[in-house]
């Protein structure tokens, strides 16, 4: 069976035996995850982590807490009440497969190809003749598993909170990815069923009832992808389209960013990982439909995100009331929810506005929520987790669902799983192409194949980032083939620490960024914050890019009030923090504006890190890389400290 594969985490392409491969949209193709080979000192061992030990484990927790056997109560083969605490729990299972099924890609499994058939098996005793497929509701719809879902008396009537379709989404991409890696088409079949059925009972004339919560759009859009069926296409348009509009339903509100028509909305609102989802789909529309309107929207909610509304690790809805987005500048330290879900969300989005524009800023916020609030949400033992992201910990507030540190587990375990579905897919996120481009937009030790110029392509990648800038780039072509090879020149690298005008730099570093091609140093000009080098490429000519690294003070912008006349510290484009274990003195901690800071490479628990050493006004400070934290214990961490002038 043919299998095509054009996809990362976020938007991939397949098709069935004998079809040609659709083409995207975008107007730039991400490189596969199974065209990519990741050699990665920094990446692979945390690839391998939930390869080896989060997938399993996340399985395990599954079965323990009922997930698995609700589909065999909903489908009459077991007896009893439904297991759980949420609506959608069903999804925990499907986010898993889905992470595994990448992983299948990068690292073939038999036992867990063999264990992913048994779950889909039970998975589809679950579902209801017709396509329909929600345990909760199936089991018992008067008996909802949590207080705030309302009982109902037939499908999706109280959709605003049931959760329904936001199963259906999540059913959606983890079909599509099992496929891709399998190609068996039993997960898929189960999801085309239950597509089909929406197809038939919402849109025009039909039920108009937006989903509660947002993701069905993204997994309608892979469906379509998949199958070349329009109506998928429609029907994401459909529910976005209903939003704001109080003829078809009594609005949600801005909570579920229902508050008004989607190509109306300006500024990222609500509950942050619906809104992230719902960007996300609103992007696949603007991008395969070409319209105007969903166009503007996301960049204009996309400037006031990263202007006034995002984190200094790249967290964002830093309100714990609701998981939500803040009012303008509403950046907590101690109450920051950053939850991990929505900085997966946030790379989704950013991902597909690059796939449209071509443009590094949004590769600069991928970045930025890589490796610092994304990574943070799991241990480095793969068996705990964050939901929230503080950047600051008193060592008394239970800000993480009842605890000061990570948790195995939680009721609600919507970011484990979707950690694990994340993680396996990174590879996808490194290379990107367009008919006579090719991008190089994360650094990491890699090789991939490429059509570029209508010719085949090897590019290798050694470095050791983000602990060093030196970057080399191998070009392998067929034969001799010219195009153009665009490597980002990060923000950071540029005085930019992020996108927008949130946060900058306090200090001045004159270093500039070096560049050669077969060891002749060139200085070409930035296109879009990429450096393009255009010619003809021959075997083994390669290229090297060196950034200036440093550790850097970056100050926020003066409406955020809590860091005002506070400083934070990164080095590349990792953020460090200082954890109470390092530092004794870590309440009173004040830096002078003179502070002369060193790295040295240490152990922090299992992971190899640069940390940060130097003397702040009062002792000894030692800084180590935000992600890290609390792998040591639970207790007092902070990003941003007191600037003394002294």
């Amino acid at each position: 069976m043919k299998r095509t594969l054009i996809g990362l985490c976020i938007l991939s392409t397949m098709v069935f035996a004998q079809e040609p491969p659709i083409r995207s949209e975008y107007q730039i193709s991400p490189v596969s995850i199974q065209d990519v080979v990741l050699r990665d000192n920094f990446w692979l061992p945390k690839i391998r982590l939930i390869q080896d030990t989060t997938i399993r484990y996340a399985f395990d927790k599954c079965d323990e807490e009922g997930r698995v056997d609700n589909f065999l109560v909903a489908g009459g083969k077991k007896k009893g009440p439904y297991k759980g605490k949420m609506p959608f729990d069903d999804t925990d299972l499907y986010k898993i497969i889905e992470g595994a099924s990448y992983s299948l890609i990068s690292r073939p499994n038999p036992e867990l190809d063999a264990y992913l058939d048994s779950i889909i098996a039970i998975i589809k005793i679950g579902q209801e003749p017709d396509g329909y497929i929600t345990t909760w509701f199936t089991i018992d719809r008067q008996k909802p598993p949590a207080r705030w879902v309302r009982p109902s008396a037939t499908r999706w009537e109280n959709e605003r909170s049931s959760h329904e379709l936001y199963n259906s989404g999540h059913l959606f991409e983890a079909a599509v990815a099992h496929y891709q890696a399998t190609g068996k088409k039993d997960f898929l079949d189960i999801a085309l069923k239950n597509a089909d059925l929406l197809v038939a009972h919402f849109g025009p004339g039909k039920l108009a009832t937006p989903p509660g919560h947002q993701i069905v759009e993204t997994g309608l859009m892979k469906l379509y992808l998949a199958t070349h069926n329009t109506a998928y296409l429609s029907l994401a348009k459909f529910f976005l389209d209903l939003r704001g509009d109080s003829t078809t339903h009594t609005l949600y509100g801005s909570y579920s960013q229902d508050h008004l028509p989607v190509t109306k909305q300006t500024e990222a609102v609500g509950h942050a990982v619906r809104a992230l989802y719902m960007y996300a789909g609103m992007t696949d529309v603007a991008a395969f439909l070409g319209d105007p309107g969903y166009l503007n929207a996301v960049h204009r909610i996309w400037e006031n995100m990263v202007n006034r509304k995002m984190d200094i690790t790249g967290g964002l809805g830093s309100k714990r009331e609701g998981e939500a987005f803040g009012d303008d500048y509403e950046l907590p330290n101690l109450t920051a929810y950053n939850e991990t879900c929505a900085a997966i969300g946030s790379v989704y989005w950013n991902h597909r506005l690059f796939l449209m524009t071509g443009r590094s800023q949004y590769y600069d916020g991928i970045e930025r929520t890589l490796y610092n609030g994304l990574i943070s949400g799991i241990s480095l033992d793969g068996k705990n987790f964050f939901y929230p992201n503080p950047t600051e910990s008193d060592g008394q507030h239970q800000f993480n669902m009842g605890s000061g540190t990570r948790q195995p587990w939680f009721d609600c375990s919507c970011c484990p799983t979707n950690m694990i579905r994340f993680i396996p897919s990174l590879p996808g996120l490194i290379y990107a192409t367009d008919n006579n481009c090719l991008y190089v937009n994360l650094y990491a030790s890699s090789s991939a194949h490429v059509v570029v110029n209508g010719g085949k392509v090897e590019v290798n990648q050694e470095t050791g980032y983000p602990w060093s800038g030196r970057i080399t780039v191998t070009i392998a072509p067929e034969k001799k083939t010219t195009f153009a090879l665009r490597l980002r020149i990060p923000g950071w690298a540029q005085n930019k620490p992020v996108p927008g005008n949130l946060y900058s730099y306090f200090d001045n570093n004159e270093a500039r960024i070096s560049l050669s091609v077969n060891g002749k140093k060139v200085a070409p000009a930035l296109k879009e914050g990429y450096a393009e080098i255009t010619r003809e490429w021959a075997q083994g000519d390669h290229v090297e890019l060196v950034l200036p690294m440093s550790v850097r003070q970056v100050v926020a912008n003066r409406n955020v009030k809590e860091d005002r006349n506070k400083i934070a510290f990164e080095y590349g484009p990792v953020v460090y923090c200082a954890e109470e274990i390092d530092n004794a003195n870590i309440s009173s901690i004040s830096v002078p504006n003179d502070v002369k800071l060193r790295v040295e490479n240490r152990r922090v628990s299992s992971e190899d890190v640069m940390i940060v050493e130097g003397k702040s006004v009062h002792g000894d400070l030692t800084l180590i890389p935000y992600y890290v934290w609390s792998n040591r214990g639970a207790g007092k961490m902070r990003v941003w400290f007191e600037r003394s002038s002294n």
